[in-house]
């Protein structure tokens, strides 16, 4: 499936949960990197408000885009965030979601 670019000009976001490396294999430990650069990933979850309604999202941030500063309950905004729907087939069970992708996250002053 084919990324969608989010709209966030009318969202505010809190972070909830500060960056945290993300893990591409539970079992060993592995630590995901960017396929093109080999820069490693972090995880980072921020509550998106809109019109009335909290949504949490966990997005996906390289390493570099990752500004100093960012503790929980601080506002921030995700630069140039996708949305990735997904879906997949485990254990004979369909699963799908949709992963977020940033190439950065700011501080909002």
């Amino acid at each position: 499936m084919h990324p969608i670019q989010k709209d966030i000009t009318q969202s505010s976001f809190l972070l909830v949960t500060p960056a945290a490396p993300k893990v591409r294999d539970p079992q060993t430990g592995e630590i995901a990197t960017h396929r093109d650069t080999g820069e490693t990933l972090y995880t980072i979850g921020v509550v998106e408000m809109l019109d009335g309604r909290a949504d949490v999202l966990k997005i996906t941030v390289p390493e570099s885009g990752l500004s100093d500063g960012l503790v929980q309950g601080v506002p921030v905004r995700p630069v140039r965030l996708i949305a990735l729907p997904w879906a997949r087939i485990f254990n004979g069970q369909l699963s799908d979601g949709i992963a977020y992708r940033a190439d950065a996250v700011e501080l909002v002053k």
